[in-house]
């Protein structure tokens, strides 16, 4: 029997409203929970407690990219600092060692809820990480 092999994460590629904005270093996973509701009645045959599932929720996903002159992210934020919500529709592709697209997440109605600039330190050695945190209304995994 041949061995299956799983797919690595480090091949992906993230568009956001249909347009790729650049290379990414770190992208966190789309989470999606129930909170489960425990409900009992006094007259319940048994001593436990029911469970029920509760309000569906979504996990903000975090960007984080190496600093370029793209001023893109950075303005859409502030766009929400302004007042002015843009929800975009963010994919997230997994890829394969031949970049051939293996799995993909839609989120719906992602829009910036956080943005971090880089640290500085004169004695680091590292690239100037920047980092976008998206809350969304939802997510889908499509392939």
């Amino acid at each position: 029997m041949a061995m299956v092999y799983p797919y690595k994460k480090y091949n992906y590629d993230v568009s956001i409203g249909g347009t790729s904005v650049g290379g990414f270093s770190e992208v966190s996973a789309p989470d999606i929970s129930s909170d489960p509701i425990e409900y009992r009645e006094g007259n319940f045959a048994v001593n436990t407690v029911g469970k029920q599932p509760g309000l569906i929720k979504y996990e903000n996903i975090t960007l984080k990219w190496g600093m370029t002159d793209s001023m893109e992210l950075y303005n859409w934020m502030k766009e929400v600092e302004g007042g002015t919500i843009n929800r975009k529709t963010v994919v997230i592709s997994l890829q394969d060692d031949t970049h051939k697209e293996i799995a993909k997440w839609t989120v719906i109605s992602a829009w910036p809820t956080k943005y971090t600039a880089t640290d500085f330190n004169a004695t680091s050695n590292e690239v100037a990480v920047e980092t976008l945190v998206l809350a969304h209304e939802g997510v889908t995994r499509d392939k």
